[in-house]
């Protein structure tokens, strides 16, 4: 839907909110004329439906064009249907979730058909009294409990008086599995009385056409017991004519006695597949099967079951042609049993099924189901009084949001903005901006770039099976402790606690004091890895040279002599190298020389420093200190002006619009730090000794009575000559 851009009739009023001009939203006045806001005043133009501190039903229904997004015509065209069905649309703004039946404007079409809607609610649930609320419409079912026509399309049996059309109702739900009413019970449609009827007629004709069973009432199991058998039964037939026409391969067409040996050691009750797989009877060549004989004991009780009921007890043998006869006897019966339609109705009996299709009750069913169909626009506005109250609730609040962050910047700690998720407890601080995070490949990619210090967690409880992400900003405090794989506690808006852990740590600053005291950090921490890397690698060093000589020790030990070799040679050590002073003498010049410059370099620093006063030595170090952390606290005092929550936002989908920065007293509100009051507290474990202020005292001492050597014995003046 393109947004058309009308001349600005309405006169705005307009508020600092974070530090930035944005247009007052304060009456309903103002919601009513939001299609006459500049578009690119808005402070947002797309939020998301999910991930959102507010009802999502609410989002849901403000949704206008079901994209998953609300948008700046989404916003438009809620207030415009909202403002216009209520008599004073300042009620928005308090966010009530009820409404008095006279709060309606009943001269708007919407208000109108919402008044009639809401009066019915009332009605349906025996409510006294002209006030609904979002508990009355949460349950659809409850209202249409009692209604016998709800616009649906469905009929139940409560929809008729009539028994006879009642009964149809109930058999036809029962054969077609019905649809679930407005109401909660199961009714049928237009559809399914059609298709209900079809299949009474179905059946009615088809037991109609009945075929007289050849074998009385035990028809049904001879022809169960034929068509399990008679592929069994060919196969004898078949073995059969193979024996007769080759004598030689009887042994093999019969069972083989080697498959029987093979499971004779086994539980054979449990073999009756493999046993299955044998002949059915004997092979020997001959074209019958001897009744008189044993039959394979996985088909016998079937077997004699059949002879039992298509022969003679004294018939001794079966040919094929007895056989063919037995399948010609019930092949019309077969064929007819094989045909049936309507079996969804069999259960009501050829009886009750004539007189349904006598009695036709499907036209008067038709007609109450087009009854019931021509109340849906009243029955969809008893659901638009669900959206009303949903809106009327929800959308003032949206808009603070929206057109504005109102909420996100107030003072008041207990509001908080759409997208703040919760809090995250960690190090001694409670962030109290946290925001679910809906792609964490996007928040990577411009975490940075909102200048903010950010710790991104995964959270898991055990009420919930799912795993939830967040982001929390860190605004106050020192970072030492702040690392990958550090627990939290996170509690979301609703109480729920979650266990987290640090999975990543975009780093920023928080303060120009922390900044201050970075480049320390840094450098202790380079000189500590440093260290650490030293001491590992002359560690490394000395394992390898003593795993060296012991593998060598072996080798060190003399060998033995050769043959020939006198006994003194064999044992004279190598001859040791004479001692070369002059390369000595040359190492200690070296060394001297070195210690010298280091001294003359120490001397000239002392120097220098004592020409200095006590003020100009303080401004030295003054200064020494502001060449070394200045840069860090200017980059600081840039990025903390910089930080901005558009990236964090954009990130999890929406369109920002403006600036949305974060100032420093406005981050120090975002992240309360454990306060403890003033005390003096003396610690059980503290390491006995001399007092502090004894330690101070001789410290002083020290101090004083090297100042008075130096003054003594002038020895001020011999340094800086």
């Amino acid at each position: 839907m393109a947004l058309i851009n009308k001349d600005q009739k309405y006169k705005w009023e307009f508020c600092n909110i974070g530090g930035t001009s944005r247009v007052k939203i304060s009456s309903g006045k103002d919601i009513a004329n939001l299609y006459q806001l500049d578009t690119k005043m808005w402070t947002v133009l797309s939020c998301p439906v999910k991930g959102l501190e507010i009802d999502e039903k609410s989002l849901n229904y403000m949704d206008c064009d079901a994209d998953g997004k609300i948008r700046v015509n989404d916003v438009i065209c809620v207030s415009k249907w909202i403002t216009g069905a209520l008599k004073d649309p300042d009620l928005l703004l308090q966010g009530k979730d009820s409404a008095d039946l006279n709060d309606f404007n009943q001269e708007n079409e919407a208000g109108s058909k919402l008044y009639k809607s809401a009066k019915q609610i009332l009605e349906n649930l025996g409510k006294e009294g002209s006030e609904i609320s979002m508990k009355d419409t949460a349950d659809i079912a409850a209202i249409f409990a009692n209604t016998r026509f709800n616009g649906d399309g469905v009929i139940t049996v409560k929809s008729t008086d009539d028994q006879d059309e009642a009964n149809v109702i109930a058999a036809a739900v029962a054969a077609t599995g019905g649809t679930k009413d407005r109401s909660g019970e199961q009714g049928v449609n237009a559809d399914q009385i059609e298709q209900f009827y079809g299949m009474l007629a179905a059946y009615s004709a088809w037991c109609k056409g009945a075929v007289e069973p050849p074998y009385a009432d035990k028809t049904d199991a001879a022809l169960a017991a034929y068509k399990a058998l008679d592929g069994k039964v060919r196969d004898f037939f078949m073995r059969s004519k193979l024996a007769a026409f080759s004598p030689d391969s009887t042994a093999a067409l019969d069972v083989q006695t080697a498959r029987i040996e093979a499971i004779s050691s086994e539980n054979l009750q449990g073999k009756a597949a493999e046993i299955a797989t044998y002949p059915l009877a004997r092979i020997n060549g001959k074209g019958e099967i001897d009744l008189t004989a044993p039959i394979n004991p996985a088909w016998a009780d079937q077997f004699n079951a059949l002879m039992g009921i298509a022969f003679d007890p004294d018939k001794k043998s079966l040919s094929e042609e007895d056989w063919n006869s037995i399948g010609s006897k019930l092949a019309a019966y077969s064929g007819w049993l094989d045909s049936k339609a309507g079996a969804e109705v069999e259960s009501l009996t050829v009886a009750t099924v004539d007189a349904m299709l006598a009695q036709d009750k499907k036209a008067a069913l038709l007609e109450i189901v087009a009854k019931d169909a021509a109340l849906k626009e009243e029955a969809e506005s008893i659901e638009m009084v669900d959206k009303f109250l949903h809106i009327l609730r929800d959308f003032y609040r949206l808009l603070k949001n929206f057109i504005t962050f109102q909420d996100f910047y107030t003072k008041d700690k207990k509001v908080k903005a759409i997208f703040q998720s919760g809090t995250l407890i960690i190090d001694q601080r409670a962030c109290n901006f946290c925001m679910k995070v809906s792609d964490i490949g996007k928040h990577n990619a411009s975490a940075a770039t909102s200048g903010m210090f950010l710790v991104y967690c995964d959270c898991t409880t055990k009420t919930s099976p799912a795993k939830l992400q967040i982001v929390a900003a860190v605004t106050v405090g020192e970072i030492g402790n702040l690392i990958v794989g550090k627990n939290a506690i996170y509690y979301d808006n609703a109480g729920v606690e979650w266990d987290a852990v640090i999975t990543k740590v975009v780093d920023n600053p928080i303060s120009i004091a922390q900044a201050f005291w970075s480049p320390y950090r840094r450098m202790s921490t380079a000189i500590e890895n440093l260290i650490n890397k030293s001491a590992a690698e002359k560690d490394a060093k000395m394992m390898a040279n003593a795993t060296a000589k012991i593998n060598a020790a072996p080798a060190a030990v003399p060998a033995a002599p050769a043959p020939g070799t006198p006994a003194d040679a064999a044992a004279k050590p190598a001859a040791t190298p004479p001692f070369d002073i002059a390369k000595f003498a040359g190492i200690f010049a070296a060394i001297g020389m070195a210690v010298g410059m280091i001294g003359s370099a120490l001397a000239a620093l002392a120097k220098g420093i004592f020409a200095l006063t006590w003020w100009q030595l303080l401004l030295a170090f003054v200064g020494i200190m502001l060449i070394i952390s200045g840069p860090a606290m200017v980059m600081a005092w840039m990025k903390l002006r910089r930080r901005n929550i558009a990236p964090l936002l954009n990130a999890n989908g929406w369109a920002i619009n403006a600036e949305s920065k974060i100032s420093i007293p406005f981050g120090e509100t975002l992240t309360d730090v454990a306060k403890y009051p003033k005390m003096r507290l003396k610690d059980p474990y503290a390491k006995k000794g001399t007092p502090g202020w004894v330690k101070v005292l001789v410290t002083l001492l020290v101090i004083a009575a090297a100042a008075g050597a130096v003054w003594y014995f002038d020895l001020y003046q011999m340094l800086i000559k």
